[in-house]
């Protein structure tokens, strides 16, 4: 038995590990019961939720406007966001901050930094020399970078969306559009650390949009691949997407839909933005032109009215999309003096030709890197606000040659509905239906590093190698494992971007550095020194390209191999117990999945990137020389410390036999071939070849970012501190102007209440005017120092006011509940009256209340009443200026006492079993249940001795009109049965009297 439990035992630890997991995965999805999504586009953003209750559902802002303008205006004492701060662009332009996403990840010498510059002159921008990137330097005292703008818009979002969810919010998805590289992603995510959100994933707006779309068309999608092109222009850029709807097999959920990037094409600069500056300033030349004999100013070196003609020029491009022509007008543009001029769509056309012009690009650029032909796209749809100018229409539809396009999408909220649709697949608190997105890489990312090689005897030279890690259009997320085989010493290499040629010269420009990180390992001379009789692996970097598309170098390690003969072990009581903790979960304890302790990709993500273009000579020189090793698919190995050994199977017979089953393969323990009976031990020592056994020592590493650095971390501990302490302030400042308001708001409506008759009823003159004069004091004291006071003094004040008017409020409430309650006494004193008196009817035999209950009971109901009459005959006498004695608190107490005891009663009666009931001299119950039918009764009726079953039954006696009818109720009820049994014997009552007293109760 001691025994038994011992082996026990480490189940039992597997089993108190496994809820302590659950455990762990219920307290984080306390949480997380709600999720977010943010579509941060150029000009407006969009917030999305999904809680229990709530599938999908865009968040209304404080204006219940479903979109929010992407502006902040940032003062030396207040902030403001979304609709408030726009209205203050024209007020304070300076300090309103718009399209500032354009500045993430740039470097000062970058073109959009000069275009920013011209774009919104009245933004005076710093220069940072630690990271080369620019900052808004709105004051001497107050200076941001574009990350802080953001993320302040972020925690602005997430405070609308846990206002609209209530409840708080963490875990949120991203858009970003998708021609953004590497630091403008890692410049997202770090604008959302600042503001505490958890980034579940950066998702492509256009990936986003193509997503929204399948979900809600998953019956359309069948094995036949779909292609649709998604043709996205906003304020700031475009973006042409081809994507591939089909089902596919998966192995967890079987048959599921399906969506894959095939192409993309994009223009950075052309969006409505562009088309709304030129019309501004066609506007600023005619208003120039009007005051041209006035020697007035121009009007672009005025920010205000430069700001006013950018809203109108806004405003007006939306009304040219419906109509012909539209009249401009702007009350007070400059100098007080007003602009009115007529605009026609044709001139708006003629502005914006060269715009117009570079519409098919991004298409062309799709159908490229697809490598598709306009032929294979099925339908072409609208996404994007700048798709409504019937100009871009129309030159699309010329370009694409389609007879019409799709515009069966919101084109405004597809994006944020399918980055929750994600936020709520990634989740751990919901459970979606599957749908595979496979996004796609668009700038390709390789591996430089250099070696020795020896060309002659004696003459050694330098070879500069190249090898592509993440191709063009390839899926994503995905890991990769570079080998290194020639290296035995400390060394360098770079990760930089591929072949960038699909991109123009501007292009390029904007782009920035197109060199990644270089990467200093240390320790690879030392890691050969320490297994000098092991045969080296090559040095693996282990790469993940994350569902952000954010790159990283996971680890370095390196790995030797050696040959060595198993020597038979008897398993210790720890590796018993890690073997049945790992049986628990699903993991086994096979050699195979011991082979790397510290390697936690799977196989088939280390081959080579899937769609990559490379030719088979590349390919075969990647394997060669910095070959991304296909070991096994066995299930990812538990973790192992650091230079530890691990049995390994014969690699050779794993390549040899790649694809045949586990139990064909030779690599197995033991080596056992067949499912037969087992060798003999001597045969068994003899057949047992040698294993590999693996040693694995981590590299250091160290990373030299070249294309934008990112925040120090004490840096960004001050920005998310700096950003806490503008909230907490911003917080301290509403709640200040709540306690102003309501000090006001209760001055004057109270001031409103004094001369209400049902107040004055119940106060006297000279009441009134001892509040009167107190509340003018307050409000006096409130116009001349509240500006100054603090929230205490004013919640003080509030404080002290209401305690001056209690009294009075007090009076009138009561008075008005007095009607509701008294009759609602009334009510219930006459309901359980009549009940006492029914109970009390009941007969003896069938009595299931006792006589301390029912005294009980009419105790509570007479002292009721003699309160009630005692308590409203003293209220009569007492002035309705005094403190009433008859208070609503008391009629619900005496209500609650009373209803109490009926309730009581009334639960006892509901559950009460009937007694049984007595028998005849021949053992037969006097009556049937009451459920029988009227035949089964009939049948069990034994006549008495004498009688036969044909006897009539002795008619009854005549009675009056009133008591025929009052027996023949029961006797419908009863049935025949009832009818033959003799009145005249009180042993036996009939069961309708009995059905009746009981219904009375």
């Amino acid at each position: 038995m001691v025994a038994t439990v011992r082996r026990q035992r480490p189940r039992r630890l597997a089993c108190w590990a496994l809820m302590t997991v659950l455990l762990a995965d219920l307290l984080a999805l306390s949480d997380t019961l709600a999720v977010m999504s943010v579509d941060l586009g150029s000009e407006s953003m969009k917030v999305a939720i999904v809680k229990p209750g709530v599938p999908m559902e865009i968040v209304l802002n404080k204006e219940s406007r479903r979109k929010t303008p992407v502006t902040v205006t940032l003062k030396e004492n207040e902030r403001f966001f979304g609709d408030s701060a726009a209205s203050m662009a024209i007020k304070n332009p300076k300090a309103t901050l718009r399209y500032f996403q354009h500045l993430l990840g740039k470097q000062e010498n970058n073109p959009h930094v000069a275009l920013y510059k011209a774009r919104f002159p009245e933004h005076e921008l710093g220069f940072d020399p630690q990271r080369q990137t620019v900052y808004f330097q709105i004051s001497p005292q107050l200076q941001f970078s574009p990350e802080e703008i953001l993320s302040m818009l972020l925690n602005y979002s997430r405070s609308l969306a846990e206002d609209f969810a209530e409840q708080p919010i963490k875990d949120a998805v991203i858009t970003v559009p998708a021609f953004f590289n590497q630091a403008e992603r890692r410049a997202v995510l770090q604008a959302a650390r600042m503001a505490g959100l958890k980034v579940l994933q950066l998702i492509n707006d256009n990936t986003a949009t193509a997503l929204s779309y399948g979900v809600f068309r998953r019956k359309d999608i069948n094995s036949t691949a779909q292609n649709i092109m998604f043709y996205d222009m906003g304020s700031g850029s475009t973006v042409c997407t081809i994507v591939t709807y089909q089902t596919v097999k998966t192995k967890d959920a079987g048959m599921q839909p399906q969506l894959q990037i095939r192409g993309v094409g994009f223009d950075r600069t052309l969006g409505g933005l562009e088309m709304e500056l030129r019309l501004r300033e066609h506007l600023a030349g005619l208003f120039n032109e009007q005051r041209r004999g006035q020697r007035a100013k121009d009007v672009r070196e005025n920010p205000r009215a430069m700001a006013k003609l950018l809203r109108e020029a806004n405003r007006l491009k939306t009304v040219l999309s419906a109509n012909a022509d539209h009249v401009a007008q702007i009350e007070g543009l400059m100098d007080d003096v007003d602009f009115k001029a007529k605009v026609t769509r044709a001139e708006f056309e003629e502005l914006c030709a060269d715009l117009f012009e570079r519409v098919p690009g991004p298409v062309q650029q799709a159908l490229q890197s697809a490598e598709m032909k306009l032929d294979e796209i099925e339908q072409v749809i609208l996404v994007g606000g700048a798709t409504r100018v019937p100009k871009v229409q129309e030159v699309l539809l010329k370009a694409v040659g389609k007879e019409e396009l799709g515009k069966n999408i919101n084109a405004d909220e597809a994006a944020a509905m399918g980055a929750v649709y994600q936020a709520a697949a990634l989740s751990k608190a919901f459970k979606v239906k599957p749908f595979v997105v496979r996004d796609a890489v668009i700038y390709p990312i390789l591996v430089e590093f250099t070696r020795e090689v020896e060309e002659e005897t004696g003459v050694r030279s330098l070879k500069h190698n190249k090898r592509i890690l993440f191709s063009r259009m390839g899926p994503y997320p995905q890991r990769k494992v570079i080998t290194f085989n020639r290296y035995s010493h400390d060394f360098n290499f770079h990760i930089n971007y591929g072949d960038l040629g699909f991109l123009g010269p501007e292009d390029l420009r904007v782009f920035g550095s197109q060199n990644l990180t270089t990467v200093k390992l240390k320790g690879v001379g030392e890691s050969f020194k320490k297994y000098p009789d092991y045969e080296s692996k090559g040095i693996k970097a282990h790469f993940n390209l994350d569902e952000s598309g954010v790159l990283s170098l996971d680890r370095v390690e390196s790995v030797f191999e050696t040959l060595v003969e198993d020597s038979p072990e008897e398993e210790s009581t720890l590796t018993k117990l890690g073997n049945t903790i790992s049986s628990l979960f699903g993991g086994g304890s096979t050699p195979d999945t011991k082979e790397n302790g510290t390697d936690t990709v799977q196989e088939e993500e280390e081959g080579p990137a899937e769609g990559s273009k490379d030719e088979p000579g590349e390919q075969a020189e990647l394997k060669e020389e910095a070959e991304a090793p296909t070991e096994d698919t066995s299930s990812p190995p538990p973790p192992e410390a650091k230079g530890t050994a691990a049995p390994e199977g014969e690699k050779a017979a794993e390549k040899d036999g790649g694809d045949k089953p586990e139990a064909q393969k030779p690599s197995e323990k033991g080596e056992a071939g067949s499912e037969g009976a087992p060798p003999a031990p001597e045969e068994e020592k003899k057949q047992k070849p040698a294993r590999k056994q693996r040693m694995v020592e981590e590299i250091g590493v160290e990373l030299v970012v070249l294309d934008l650095p990112d925040l120090p971390e004490d840096q960004l501990a001050r920005s998310a501190q700096k950003l806490q302490d503008l909230t907490l302030r911003d917080l301290q400042k509403q709640e200040r102007e709540k306690a102003a308001n309501s000090l006001e708001a209760f001055i004057f409506e109270t001031q409103d209440k004094l001369y209400q008759p049902e107040y004055q009823e119940v106060s006297t003159e000279e009441q009134r005017e001892d509040i009167s004069g107190k509340l003018s004091a307050a409000s006096t004291w409130l116009e001349d120092e509240g500006f100054g006071a603090t929230t205490a003094m004013l919640k003080e004040k509030l404080a002290e006011l209401r305690k001056l008017c209690h009294g009075l409020f007090f009076r009138v409430e009561e008075r008005k509940k007095w009607p509701e309650r008294l009759s609602a006494l009334d009510n219930l004193l006459n309901h359980s009256s009549m009940f006492l008196k029914g109970a009390r009817l009941i007969p003896e035999m069938d009595q299931i209340f006792t006589e301390v209950e029912m005294t009980t009971l009419e105790k509570i109901i007479n002292e009721t009443w003699a309160w009630k009459n005692t308590t409203v005959a003293e209220q009569a006498k007492l002035p309705a200026t005094e403190k009433p004695v008859l208070l609503s608190k008391d009629i619900e107490a005496k209500m609650a006492a009373l209803d109490r005891e009926v309730q009581y009663l009334l639960n006892k009666a509901k559950f009460a079993k009937p007694r049984p009931r007595p028998r005849d001299k021949n053992g037969t119950r006097a009556e049937a249940p009451l459920n029988a039918s009227a035949s089964d009764q009939s049948e069990k009726v034994i006549p008495p001795p004498g009688q036969t079953e044909d006897t009539k039954p002795i008619p009854e006696p005549e009675k009056e009109a009133g008591s025929e009818a009052a027996d023949s109720e029961p006797l419908e009820l009863g049935g025949p049965t009832a009818e033959s049994e003799p009145k005249e014997h009180p042993e036996q009552p009939t069961g309708q009297k009995r059905t009746l007293k009981n219904d009375e109760l």
